[in-house]
Formats: structure tokens, sequence, C-alpha cells
């Protein structure tokens, strides 16, 4: 008799512990990653370069990984429950501008061109960025890519103000290896290394 109570307390313990729900899932967090290895090359020597926060649209404000199903309603972003990315993406997108200009030329924030424009011949030229798309698309279940879109505008200090030099648009594609949020966080960190890239290299000619 004792033991078949045991037997029965033991299955009801295994039954209450079954019925407990599964701890949640932990939101896993992402960022762009080592920047790319930089070609050899000399001393910065191209001129100074302002670089200020990146403009983005309300829904980039947050550090939502967004995604859009194109085959389902192109109109409607979405965000990945369980993954997101460790900043807001302009923030992200300016550390890496940063680190992939600077590798020819100073590049310097708001504060330290205030200092610059009390000397003489030393006012950088602005580069303001606008980013208006920049999320994981899937043209079918299980095809997908990353997709950036932005708008540089480059200026130039005068005593006068601002004086506008040159602007153009930028659009980058990149395929994602998989379709999930990390493949969507690849495709992404890929386009904008391009983007950077592009960028550096239209600046080149100004």
């Amino acid at each position: 008799m004792m033991r078949r109570l045991l037997c029965l307390g033991l299955l009801s313990v295994l039954a209450a512990c079954s019925a407990l729900p599964d701890k949640p899932a932990r939101q896993t967090v992402y960022d762009f990653g080592p920047a790319p290895a930089a070609t050899a090359g000399g001393a910065p020597s191209r001129p100074t370069l302002l670089l200020g926060d990146i403009e983005v649209n309300a829904a980039l404000e947050s550090t939502s990984l967004l995604y859009r199903l194109a085959y389902d309603d192109p109109y409607q972003l979405r965000a990945y429950a369980l993954a997101r990315w460790s900043a807001p993406p302009g923030h992200l997108l300016a550390q890496r501008l940063r680190t992939v200009l600077g590798r020819d030329r100073a590049v310097v924030d708001e504060i330290a061109s205030a200092t610059l424009a009390r000397r003489p011949g030393s006012v950088p030229l602005v580069l303001r960025v606008q980013l208006e798309e920049f999320s994981h698309r899937f043209d079918s279940a299980s095809d997908s890519k990353g997709v950036l879109r932005l708008r540089g505008t480059l200026l130039e200090n005068t005593p006068a103000g601002e004086r506008f030099v040159a602007q153009r648009s930028f659009a980058v594609e990149h395929p994602a290896p998989t379709a999930d949020a990390a493949g969507g966080v690849r495709a992404l960190t890929a386009a904008a290394d391009t983007a950077a890239r592009d960028i550096a290299a239209w600046l080149e000619q100004r």
C-alpha cells in the first residue's frame, strides 16, 4: 500500500512538472560584426569629413530587426520577435561609415567639428545621410535579400553657412544565405559594407 502511494505521488509530481510552461526564449542580439579588412595604404590624406547622426524614419528608430513579405503584403513592415539589433540601424551604419571612410581621411563628429571651425582653414566638409530602407525582404518563402536605401548629401561649411556640393542616392540589395533572422542580418551587414564602399568611392570624386 505504501509503495503504491509513493508511486502515485511520484506520478503526480511528474505530471505537474510537465504542465509547467517552458522558459521564454531569449532574443538574439546582432550587430554588424568586424569591419571588412582594409587594403594596404598610407596615412589619411583626404580632407577632413564631418559625419553627423544618420537621419532615419520612425520605423528605424528602434533596435527591431525588420522584414517584409513582398510576396504577401509588400507594404507591411514586420519585426522578428526573437532577434534585434544591438543599437538602432542608423547608429550601426554610422559606426561602419566612420570606419570605412576613416581609412583615407579624418572623420569627426559635431563636437570635434566645432573645435576645428575655430581654426582658420580647418573647417571640414559635411556628409548628411538619410537611411530610407533597411529591411530583410522575402520575395518568396525561401528567397530573400537584405535591402538598403539611403541618400547622401555633401555640404561645405562657409562663413555664410552650409553650401550644397553634391547629392546621391544609393540602393543596395544582397542575397540572404538563409531565410531567417540570422540570414537577414548577414545580408544587411553585407549591404551596409557595400554602401559604405560606394559612398567612399563617390566622395573620392568630389
